[in-house]
């Protein structure tokens, strides 16, 4: 199923930027742990950060795609690009002035991003400085989320999805110069952000070139196909960033209890690679097969694609999410414990791990389902569910943490937020009749849970056993290395165990997995434009 082969392709990408991302953060947590200029350096990466995320998975996933697919189905390639290049002109406009907004008003926003260092003016000013460095990296995302959307329509995921890599590499390499000094270490990883967005900028524009896309910038217009995205996009965005909304909220409130920030952020990290893996992934390759056959009409077809990309998300997230919470320490300790980064930091990050993997599950489930509304060109509706998650997210969250949870009252309040979002956009799927769950989906979803226990099981039984195994090795071995070879047996075991369990149940079969790790091949809908190439996708 092609569905399966694009989503091999964009969560091959990223789990390899994810990788990536776990060496960056193994870096980070060894010079900076979970200091107080680690929570600014988080914090200051945050708000950029949130709105990339907005619109790289939402505005451009749920309105750009389906318009920039209706011109190529409508009109032909040129008026496609006219389309793609009055948006990019309007959004790159749209999004610079943000970028100048926050580098005017810095200092200001300083208070209500780093509450935490009110009365510290040096504190503040650090805060400013930093948001000021990564703020442009705004922009060079808006640009890469367009051209990315274009590509992806025309089935050609890898390159949106391998770009991120270059934020992992150029971080890795500022952390590599070992800084010792950790507010001047945190200054250049600000510049290293932006200066990453440009290089994945660039990469972007020349796969599009290469790919025969005309896209241009020209004087923003208000044109009736902009009015239409921003009609569509405006919510979508607000919809889809619902999870990235509720993380800004809970960060800014974090900013009050030192390390509160780190901890969340290095357990982020980690409930962020089967999200980003899988959620994102389904959503970015369902959204245009999705949009294909709701315009043909073929209704069974959708139904069809959804009830897979809900079974193959779930498939894939229920053991990462009961991992999370069987063996959250030895996860945690042997990623991150090293350096600066203490026992007690290792102990508070996995309590925010285990809140965020009984969310984990809704998070996917929102960026499975959301495309159900987005390729009908519905975006006000799941806009609602996701305002609604926010203010719960809000309440819970100011609620817990001065209610005496703190840090773990913030990812709780996240994950519940979560769940709200999921339950809302699954019933009204099902209640407007585009989501019937199948036989087969019914079938699968307990042998799945099944499945994922068992190997919860498994996890816990060698999580309790290892420290003794270690105290014992460490001598010989060395307690650094001996932590990572732990960590590696810890999910080399939960992985073998999951994969005899689904078999043995019946949940997954080996020919759906074999499909789903075959390579790709170039999508119909692509094949006008790729006839004029010569080499094959980036």
């Amino acid at each position: 199923m092609r569905l399966l082969r694009n989503l091999g392709v964009v969560s091959g990408l990223t789990l390899a930027s994810r990788v990536f991302g776990f060496l960056r953060e193994i870096l980070t947590a060894k010079y900076l742990g979970a200091s107080g200029v680690a929570d600014t350096f988080f914090q200051a990466l945050t708000i950029p950060n949130t709105f990339r995320r907005i619109f790289a998975e939402g505005a451009f996933n749920s309105a750009f795609v389906p318009l920039y697919a209706r011109e190529l189905e409508t009109a032909d390639q040129a008026e496609a690009d006219r389309f793609a290049s009055e948006a990019l002109s309007v959004l790159l406009t749209a999004t610079l002035s943000v970028v100048v907004i926050f580098q005017i008003a810095a200092p200001w926003l300083a208070y209500v991003f780093f509450p935490g260092s009110i009365g510290d003016p040096d504190a503040m000013a650090f805060g400013a400085l930093l948001l000021q460095i990564t703020m442009p990296y705004l922009f060079t995302m808006a640009f890469t989320a367009l051209i990315g959307g274009a590509l992806n329509t025309h089935g050609r995921f890898a390159a949106a999805a391998g770009a991120p890599m270059l934020f992992n590499v150029v971080l890795i390499v500022i952390l590599a110069l070992d800084y010792a000094d950790g507010a001047r270490l945190a200054v250049w990883l600000s510049a290293g952000v932006t200066a990453s967005g440009v290089l994945q900028a660039l990469l972007l524009w020349m796969v599009a070139k290469k790919s025969g896309l005309k896209i241009t910038f020209r004087l923003p217009r208000l044109t009736r196909r902009v009015k239409r995205l921003i009609a569509l996009g405006v919510p979508g965005a607000l919809a889809a960033g619902a999870t990235q909304i509720n993380v800004l909220v809970t960060s800014s409130i974090a900013m009050l209890e030192v390390g509160a920030r780190s901890y969340l952020n290095y357990a982020e990290r980690l409930y962020q690679l089967p999200l980003g893996v899988i959620g994102i992934a389904m959503g970015v390759a369902l959204l245009p097969n999705l949009t294909r056959r709701v315009r043909s009409g073929d209704e069974a077809g959708g139904q069809f694609a959804m009830n897979r990309a809900i079974e193959l998300s779930l498939a894939l997230t229920l053991p990462a999410a009961v991992a999370f919470l069987a063996a959250p320490d030895s996860l945690v300790e042997g990623l991150y414990e090293r350096g600066a980064f203490t026992a007690q930091s290792t102990a508070n990050t996995a309590l925010a791990l285990c809140a965020y993997a009984v969310g984990l599950p809704a998070f996917v489930l929102v960026k499975v389902l959301a495309p159900g509304f987005f390729a009908r060109e519905e975006t006000r509706t799941p806009m609602m569910f996701a305002l609604a998650s926010v203010v719960l997210n809000l309440v819970l969250a100011l609620a817990l943490f001065f209610g005496g949870l703190g840090f773990l009252g913030l990812a709780l309040a996240t994950s519940a937020a979560g769940w709200l979002n999921a339950l809302l956009l699954g019933f009204t799927l099902i209640r407007q009749g585009h989501l019937v769950f199948d036989a087969r989906l019914k079938q699968r979803l307990p042998r799945l849970a099944l499945a994922s226990f068992a190997m919860g099981a498994s996890v816990f039984a060698l999580a309790s056993a290892l420290p003794m195994i270690t105290r014992a090795a460490a001598p010989v071995i060395g307690a650094d290395a001996l932590s990572i070879l732990g960590l590696l047996v810890l999910v080399a075991t939960g992985g073998g165990v999951y994969a005899i369990a689904c078999v043995t149940t019946g949940a997954l079969r080996i020919s759906e997995i074999m499909e789903a790790v075959r390579p790709v091949k170039a999508a119909p809908a692509a094949r006008t434009l790729e006839q004029s190439q010569d080499g094959p996708d980036a």
